[in-house]
């Protein structure tokens, strides 16, 4: 339940407590309509009786008793009777009770009224009865009627709640969809959402002021890093040169060279983050055009290549099993050169002697298509495989030389590229996939 759209929750609970509802009413529907369908008879009683009470008035009581001392009668199928019999005053007026009455050998059950009059300095006893199975069907008929009523009015609310509560959060989507589309740097401004509800408008206003704060401290933090890593390059470069100038001294001793030479590594090392930093700044702020096509084969046998001596260093065997002709458009060459490079590097550098490295390619469907490079190294645990693109992120077995930016450098060519990247790992080795969308191929 809890990874439901807000929108889906609001529409079960509507559901929900309409059906607890509706459940409600019918259950209190039957005692609700017997409590109906009883005032209704004892009214419809009363008003027999004052229209009985009216004619008297009126004709006389002849015009019931018609020389007889009682009066009976009974509609065609005993639905009703009224009865006019002399009385006593000892009997109780205006009383309305449920009685059995036996009619034609029939026993009946019927809601009755009775009431006394004086005619005539005489006490005459009225009953006027309607029999209680005729209201039963009654308020069957209301209560066939009523659930009918009851089960139209939970569907128009059901129908209600979920239109209204699509209207409701039409602009909470808009601003879900506005998120998911958006892509840094943020230089698309989106208009302000249109609604009338206050939680929303500063919802929108908060994301779009943090939007544009966000986007000015990354802003600040690439210049920063493309300025600290150019600037850096200068002083380097003329530190190496006066060592160099220093080592070739002649005067100097072995002691002091071997001193010198560590520094060298120390300040080598130095200048290969410098580089990796200017180019991770460049590539982020889209210095780099890509309009080149390139074969995918003759790329990896450039970086296979220039990497052949560390191969044969480590004794690693390496089996290209490129089967795909394929042409990468709308690309970098350099830049995908150094991911490769980059890649491939790292099966090397990560690599057990005598292991191998196998470089594969497959087509996903028609609409992407996908490099595999995998070594036989001891692999990446799975509590570190989430953070090996984090810049400066040093992972454990990482080599002393290793400056933790390779993988950061990888995952920022494959984002200027829109490519998908997929690491799997474990203790027999890792495997980079490298994915190209159909816009590259």
């Amino acid at each position: 339940m809890h990874r439901l759209k807000l929108g889906t929750k609001l529409v079960l609970f509507a559901t929900l407590s309409s059906l607890c509802i509706a459940l409600l009413m019918i259950l209190i529907l039957p005692l609700f309509v017997k409590i109906v369908a009883d005032r209704n008879t004892n009214a419809a009683l009363r008003s027999q009786k004052s229209k009985v009470i009216k004619e008297i008035e009126a004709n006389g009581l002849d015009y019931y008793l018609e020389g007889d001392s009682i009066y009976g009668s009974y509609s065609m199928l005993k639905d009703e009777y009224i009865s006019i019999e002399p009385g006593n005053e000892n009997q109780l007026a205006d009383q309305i009770k449920t009685e059995r009455r036996i009619v034609d050998q029939d026993t009946i059950v019927y809601r009755i009224l009775t009431h006394t009059m004086r005619v005539s300095d005489k006490n005459y006893f009225i009953e006027i009865g309607r029999k209680i199975s005729s209201i039963s069907q009654d308020g069957r008929a209301m209560q066939k009627m009523a659930l009918y009523v009851l089960a139209g009015i939970v569907i128009l609310i059901l129908l209600a709640n979920v239109f209204y509560t699509r209207h409701l959060l039409r602009p909470l989507n808009y601003i879900n969809t506005k998120l998911l589309n958006i892509k840094f740097p943020f230089t698309d401004t989106s208009p302000p959402v249109k609604t009338s509800t206050f939680d929303f408008k500063y919802l929108d206003q908060v994301i779009s002021g943090l939007m544009v704060q966000i986007n000015r401290d990354f802003r600040k933090e690439k210049e920063f890093s493309s300025n600290a890593s150019h600037e850096l390059m200068t002083p380097i470069s003329i530190i190496q040169s006066k060592l160099e100038n220093m080592i070739a001294d002649a005067s100097m001793r072995p002691a002091q060279v071997a001193k010198m030479e560590e520094i060298m590594r120390t300040l080598h090392r130095l200048k290969k983050i410098a580089k990796s930093l200017l180019l991770i700044s460049r590539i982020d702020n889209d210095q780099y055009i890509r309009e080149d096509t390139t074969s995918v084969k003759g790329l990896i046998e450039e970086v296979t290549g220039e990497l052949h001596h560390r191969l044969v260093q480590k004794q690693l065997k390496l089996n290209n099993h490129l089967q795909q002709n394929v042409l990468l458009k709308n690309v970098n060459k350099v830049l995908l050169f150094q991911l490769f490079y980059n890649v491939l590097n790292n099966a090397i550098q990560y690599n057990k002697p005598r292991g191998v490295i196998d470089i594969s390619d497959q087509l996903i469907g028609n609409q992407k298509y996908a490099v595999v490079i995998k070594d036989t190294g001891s692999g990446i645990s799975e509590a570190q495989l989430p953070f090996i693109f984090d810049r400066f992120k040093r992972t454990t077995g990482a080599s002393p030389d290793s400056n933790g930016l390779g993988l950061s450098i990888v995952h920022s060519i494959a984002q200027y590229h829109n490519l998908e990247l997929a690491v799997s790992s474990d203790t027999s080795g890792t495997a980079f996939q490298i994915i190209f969308s159909n816009e590259h191929i």
